[in-house]
């Protein structure tokens, strides 16, 4: 019998990304607290950029962003936001989605999945994604389920079950 498998990746789907970010500018757009402030989030080529006139209202709009990121199930560990810096008379802050699972990441989830699951199991590393294989589905099920609880800080998917 062939062996079972499955791909463990970390991606973002950017419509749903796109999605959050345009309701978090309607919120925006429509709060009291944020008029007259010059407050905005919009897109800066791959990263998200949010501008106010104080570092407090900056943070404010990150949690709404992060709030609307929930909302359509997107897993925080997705955004690198940084610390907000001033720029001339406002206070700019800059958030990444990150995708794919680096390469300390990776090798992190092969030692986990090594120790924690049966012999039977292994796991390869192929670029940014890792590629687990053996020839039990139960145990590959059990490798998912062990995932799903470990505190990584990464956000993994499950794909190409097999």
């Amino acid at each position: 019998m062939a062996d079972s498998s499955f791909d463990i990746v970390s991606k973002v789907d950017k419509m749903e990304a796109d999605n959050a970010l345009h309701q978090a500018q309607k919120e925006v757009e429509q709060r009291y607290d944020f008029k007259n402030i010059g407050a905005s989030i919009d897109w800066s080529g791959e990263k998200i950029l949010m501008k106010a006139n104080s570092e407090e209202r900056v943070k404010a709009i990150l949690e709404v962003f992060e709030a609307k990121l929930i909302k359509r199930g997107i897993s925080l560990r997705s955004l690198d936001a940084g610390e907000p810096f001033p720029s001339g008379k406002e206070y700019r802050l800059e958030a990444e989605l990150k995708n794919g699972i680096e390469q300390e990441a990776a090798k992190k989830i092969s030692k986990l999945i090594r120790d924690e699951s049966p012999k039977t199991v292994k796991s390869q590393i192929q670029g940014d994604e890792l590629r687990v294989s053996s020839k039990s589905r139960d145990d590959l099920q059990g490798v998912m389920a062990l995932l799903k609880s470990a505190d990584l800080e990464v956000a993994v998917q499950f794909i190409n079950f097999r």
